[in-house]
């Protein structure tokens, strides 16, 4: 399914940008100088990705933890449109489709300590709307659509509920579901006239859906030894999703890959100089501040104990959550006269607040399950990004295009404190007593594909998007448990799985090299569920197998910036 989609994104972008690069070398004389009128039929394909829920209901009761699995994803398709123009508002109506990638894990059905519960997958593999649009025209001979969007939207959802450690397999494991489903989409974005025939947005769409009953498998309860019978759970979605679009549209003159060599703003308004990009070299750089939160997940499987064959039926799970952090960092980018472009971003933060849930499974010693809470302290993080592209598409105010590049993210943080949330036959520290009770070490690396486009939306004020997809991760990690008879580390280390980097930024220049702006990102990470997995390193360990095991994060949030351009 991800060759598929990635081979869709990329046939479609190419297939786009040959056009508009032939139209640019082949062009012999430029349209005359008029305001931009956005009636027409276009066509174009979309790159983009974000954060999703989907909610389990419990049959058993009111659930003390989980019952809500975050799915972040990557996706790519297609659209298809048609609009209206009248003064400068403007009325549409688009379809499109894309391919999805995503999977989340959490724990649900967790009613009761004494009741084994589950482990609950999910993640959308496709999306498709239809929708009615309107938006405004505005800015230098409006070339500018902002714009509101809603209408129905069908998803495809897909997963798994599996029963998680039991000794002994005494219920069916796992149930599986794969349904689609008929929702609502509302969405805003901003849509920038790049030429007479092409044009980019930058869109957030909102998506809901309902969803099915999905049948459980039965369970067990202990102490008193009980089966627990099978049942139903409901399910409902939601989705947040950052998108990055490039529309061909049918009623322009193809070979007019520019505008008219006359400023556009000089002309729309006398006596204001805009922001033009260089035809050479040039360089733009600054800092930001980054308000974040983030999570970290751990999934150790209970394959090979108990005669457990499904990895993602689990015997541990460790959840850092509610990661509030502040980081500071560097950005920059060259451009050179060819189109080529270097970029790259350096950050530092730290954080000193979450929850830590460490949850447990296994009747054989004497508890169905066990969930103790934590605190996170003295919690530090590190990042970075560097990537080389190319510009398929460029003009005096805009820049489109695709890039290669690598990124890292590196955790550590200790735990204080231990509390019993679920399971009083399997107490934990006394209250008050804050000691560091544990710790995790954690490094991402991964190769990241993607685009990247800005434009000038008026004289001062730009837009910036980047999406990149991981089509690779590795993980290596170290946790740390303090409190046992001997202290337990435990080394980690996943690989493959996949992962979704996306921001934008609305800038304003306060001069002509000067800008100042405010934006939000969202990163996120995984490995796959029979990943190479853990193996425990001390004394206490010998003879402990190495066990499968996932790993997850994502990290999002707010920042502020400030730079400085050089041509």
């Amino acid at each position: 399914m991800r060759s598929r989609i990635i081979f869709w994104s990329a046939t479609t972008i190419a297939l786009f940008a040959n056009g508009a690069a032939k139209a640019y070398l082949e062009r012999e004389e430029r349209l005359p100088l008029a305001v931009w009128n956005w009636s027409g039929g276009y066509i174009g394909g979309h790159v983009g990705g974000g954060y999703g829920q989907t909610s389990f209901s419990n049959p058993y009761g009111p659930s003390i933890y989980g019952g809500i699995v975050d799915t972040p994803a990557f996706l790519a398709g297609g659209q298809i449109g048609y609009n209206w123009q009248n003064n400068s508002w403007v009325f549409g109506v688009e379809l499109d489709a894309s391919g999805v990638v995503s999977e989340g894990t959490n724990t649900c059905l967790a009613a009761s300590g004494f009741v084994v519960s589950a482990n609950c997958k999910a993640g959308p593999n496709l999306f498709a709307t239809g929708t009615a649009r309107v938006g405004y025209a505005f800015g230098a001979l409006g070339h500018t659509l902002a714009y509101l969007k809603g209408g129905v939207a069908w998803q495809n959802n897909r997963g798994d509920v599996i029963n998680n450690n039991e000794y002994g397999s005494y219920a069916q494991e796992k149930t599986h579901f794969d349904y689609g489903r008929v929702g609502s989409i509302i969405g805003l974005g901003v849509e920038q006239a790049l030429t007479p025939a092409w044009s980019i947005n930058v869109e957030y769409d909102y998506l809901h859906f309902g969803g099915p009953s999905v049948a459980t498998a039965s369970t067990v309860q202990y102490p008193p030894f009980a089966i627990v019978p099978a049942n139903t759970t409901n399910l409902s979605s939601s989705h947040h999703i950052g998108k990055l679009g490039l529309n061909y549209h049918f009623d322009a003159d193809p070979q007019a890959a520019q505008w008219s060599d006359t400023s556009l703003y000089g002309k729309a308004h006398a006596g204001v100089s805009p922001i033009r990009y260089a035809d050479g070299w040039s360089f733009e750089g600054g800092s930001r501040l980054w308000l974040s939160r983030g999570r970290f997940q751990w999934d150790p499987s209970a394959v090979p104990y108990g005669g457990i064959e499904e990895p993602s039926a689990l015997i541990s799970r460790l959840t850092y959550h509610g990661l509030d952090g502040l980081s500071g960092e560097l950005f920059g980018r060259l451009d050179s006269p060819w189109g080529v472009f270097l970029k790259s971003t350096l950050g530092v933060g730290r954080f000193n607040r979450g929850n830590k849930n460490d949850e447990d499974w296994g009747i054989r010693d004497n508890f169905s399950y066990s969930n103790t809470l934590s605190n996170p302290s003295n919690g530090r993080f590190t990042y970075y990004t560097a990537d080389v592209g190319y510009d398929f598409l460029r003009g005096t105010d805009y820049k489109v295009g695709g890039f290669i590049g690598w990124t890292y993210y590196g955790q550590n943080l200790d735990s204080t404190g231990c509390m019993q949330m679920a399971n009083p036959l399997n107490p934990c520290l006394a209250p008050g007593d804050n000691r560091v009770e544990g710790g995790e070490d954690t490094q991402w690396n991964a190769p990241r594909i993607g685009l990247s486009a800005e434009a000038m939306l008026t004289e001062r004020w730009r837009v910036n998007a980047d999406i990149a997809y991981l089509p690779w991760t590795d993980f290596k990690g170290r946790d740390y448990h303090l409190l046992r008879k001997l202290t337990t580390f435990t080394e980690q280390r996943g690989s493959g799985g996949g992962g979704v980097q996306l921001e934008g930024v609305l800038s304003y220049f306060i001069t002509d090299n000067i800008s100042v702006g405010v934006g939000g990102r969202y990163w996120a990470m995984w490995t796959e569920a029979q990943s190479e997995g853990t193996r425990c390193s001390n004394r206490g360990c010998a003879g402990q197998p190495t066990r499968f095991a996932k790993y997850s994060m994502d990290r999002w949030g707010t920042f502020f910036q400030a730079s400085y351009k050089l041509n």
